[in-house]
């Protein structure tokens, strides 16, 4: 199996090498709803202060607006009577304009977003990570845009399998399958999806795959915890260190692991 790298640091050292000297590039960072927001805000302020990019946007449905002051970077787009986002141009365009866009949830489960987002997402000429309960909201649309864009994919190994049936996959991960026969599986299933980069947790590992290759590497070696790898900084820290090595979507998403 010599798509299969087994690692206790990063593949390459030198990545952060290739970030500018000076603050460019626009990165948006699309959730929340009229209830839960915080997440979207630190994942921005995390962004701002780590990395030099020129624009941090958070878009929040505008049933946020009576409960959160004016702040720079933040923008609010219409919203459905339940808080979480609806159909808008101004959506689109956040998906558009950006040249990196995170959706890291807190998005509400109800079809008018799940239109919403993902008819944005078939617009977008950004690459996307996708996290949390987006995955969820989503994975009955995949098939609409898994081949389009470049996706990276914090996922449970439960929401793999979602995906895995709303594609109509022939071959199923397990939950309970041991580890080589997931590492086979992602290693086709990425030769499948080309421009999908799949980051998940089994058996104590986090695996990563891309374009058939896959890494895998212990929990305890990272600076994560089973809760934190899912609603830690990795998906601001994957999309800073993919736009700046894009065309190493594996070895930079290794580095955003271990960053």
């Amino acid at each position: 199996m010599d798509y299969w790298k087994k690692l206790n640091s990063p593949l390459e050292k030198d990545l952060e090498w290739n970030f500018p000297e000076q603050k460019k590039n626009r990165v948006a960072i699309i959730g929340g709803n009229g209830n839960n927001f915080s997440y979207e805000i630190k994942l921005a302020e995390h962004l701002a202060n780590a990395y030099p990019i020129a624009e941090v946007e958070t878009y929040l449905p505008d049933s946020l607006k009576k409960s959160l002051p004016s702040v720079p970077g933040v923008n609010f787009l219409e919203s459905t009577e339940s808080g979480s986002f609806k159909k808008s141009e101004a959506l689109n365009l956040a998906f558009q304009t950006s040249d990196f866009v995170i959706v890291p949830g807190d998005l509400s489960k109800n079809s008018a977003t799940n239109i919403a987002i993902s008819e944005a997402l078939k617009t977008a000429t950004a690459k996307i990570v996708l996290a949390r309960d987006s995955i969820d909201l989503l994975s009955p649309n995949f098939a609409e845009f898994i081949e389009g864009h470049h996706l990276f994919l914090i996922a449970s190994m439960a929401q793999l399998q979602k995906i895995f049936r709303s594609l109509l996959y022939p071959k199923m991960i397990l939950l309970g399958s041991p580890l080589m026969p997931t590492v086979e599986t992602l290693h086709k299933f990425t030769l499948s999806y080309e421009h999908c980069t799949i980051l998940t947790l089994h058996e104590g590992q986090v695996i990563l795959a891309s374009n058939g290759d896959v890494a895998t590497t212990p929990l305890s070696k990272t600076n994560y915890n089973t809760l934190s790898l899912f609603t830690g900084n990795l998906p601001a820290d994957l999309a800073a260190y993919n736009l700046w090595n894009p065309e190493k979507p594996l070895s930079a998403s290794i580095s955003a692991l271990f960053h």
